[in-house]
């Protein structure tokens, strides 16, 4: 009840103290008559020596002697307008009626919307000291001690990741960068900063941030971030036959249970085979029939005939499922190279020109296939004709 007694006062000594000048109503302006008034008797004669000298002709001295006059007779009748009064009595009773009704009603209309008079007082101070989860105090808690203190590196460390998730994308690439200068590289650094360059840069991995990331795996080489980061790297850049290799190696070291999993294996299907039944996250690494890597690495100690055997063996059985499958495309990627490694240049150009059918030049599948085939040296002129 005392509050509504004490604002009920307060409400009454604002209007009182707006309704005041309001009430009094318009003064005329002090005027000095005197002095005017002998301006006006200086200018008279003044106007008197100028014709006694010749300087103006006596009928123009007679028209100014009677303006002059004229003047002099106005200042000693100046009055109040009574118009001017009017108007100003209008405008006075608009603002009376406002102060007295509107001020009142809207004040008690906003305060009973979103005043509480039980809360308790909450000066600035007091919440910065004691923010209890308000994450805007935290910041500016934290931003207050790093005005006073610009060489605290744990302070920047600790507010770059909270400037990230407040989308306070440059206020976050100078604290990680600041962190980084007084603190040094750390894998949760240069990931960050990395991320914040990613984010900035609409989703691309930048030159700047691959080098982040490559810097954060270098200090850590099992960093799944870093690791997932430098594969969208290489499959931005086109390069999705080593993106799969890099994604598929992600998820195979990754546990069952990871949070980023599911990510990773949208990844790996969208750059190639989708993971396979029965092993989550991981896809099968090599091609229905192909010869892997590790296929020809072992062939190597074998002899010479035997070996291009064995090759030629498993390059035509997968020849022959990728007729019977021909949207394979890494089994089309590795049947051309394969070829190519024979010596075999008409069946490798044979195999491009088939592949090229299924996926075509224009589409990103068919761009790394030309790009393969140029780089073994085929005619791929002629498997676009």
């Amino acid at each position: 009840m005392l509050f509504w007694i004490v604002s009920a006062f307060l409400t009454v000594a604002v209007a009182v103290a707006l309704l005041y000048p309001l009430l009094k109503g318009a003064e005329p302006a002090p005027i000095d008559d005197a002095g005017e008034a002998a301006v006006y008797r200086d200018q008279l004669k003044e106007l008197e020596r100028d014709k006694a000298q010749g300087l103006i002709s006596a009928e123009d001295a007679s028209y100014a002697r009677a303006e002059i006059g004229r003047r002099l007779l106005a200042v000693s009748g100046k009055g109040e307008v009574p118009g001017a009064i009017g108007r100003t009595n209008g405008l006075n009773k608009l603002a009376q009626a406002f102060v007295i009704l509107c001020l009142p009603a809207v004040g008690l209309g906003l305060y009973l919307k979103t005043g509480n008079p039980d809360m308790p007082a909450a000066p600035l101070a007091a919440r910065l000291e004691n923010p209890e989860g308000n994450i805007e105090l935290l910041v500016a808690k934290v931003e207050r001690h790093l005005a006073e203190n610009p060489n605290d590196g744990s302070g920047w460390d600790v507010l770059a990741p909270i400037y990230f998730k407040m989308q306070r994308l440059g206020d976050a690439e100078l604290a990680y960068r600041n962190a980084i200068r007084l603190l040094g590289t750390n894998p949760a650094r240069m990931n960050g900063i990395g991320e914040v360059l990613v984010a900035g840069n609409d989703g691309i991995v930048t030159d700047d941030a691959r080098s982040a990331f490559a810097e954060a795996l270098k200090l850590d080489p099992r960093d799944p971030r870093a690791q997932f980061y430098l594969a969208l790297a290489l499959e931005q850049a086109g390069k999705k036959a080593e993106a799969l290799i890099a994604f598929q190696a992600i998820a195979k070291a990754s546990p069952a249970d990871a949070p980023w999993l599911p990510l990773v294996q949208e990844h790996i299907a969208s750059n190639g085979r989708a993971p396979a039944a029965g092993s989550p996250g991981q896809a099968a690494s090599k091609a229905p029939g192909g010869p892997s890597q590790s296929d020809v690495e072992a062939a190597a100690g074998m002899s010479a005939g035997d070996r291009n055997a064995m090759i030629r063996g498993m390059v035509e059985g997968l020849d022959a499922k990728l007729k019977e499958d021909p949207n394979n495309f890494q089994g089309w990627m590795r049947l051309v190279r394969s070829y190519a490694m024979l010596n075999e240049k008409d069946k490798a150009l044979a195999a491009l020109k088939t592949a090229l059918q299924a996926f075509p030049a224009e589409k990103d599948e068919g761009k790394q296939l030309i790009a393969m085939g140029r780089e073994l040296g085929l005619p791929v002129e002629e498997a676009l004709k």
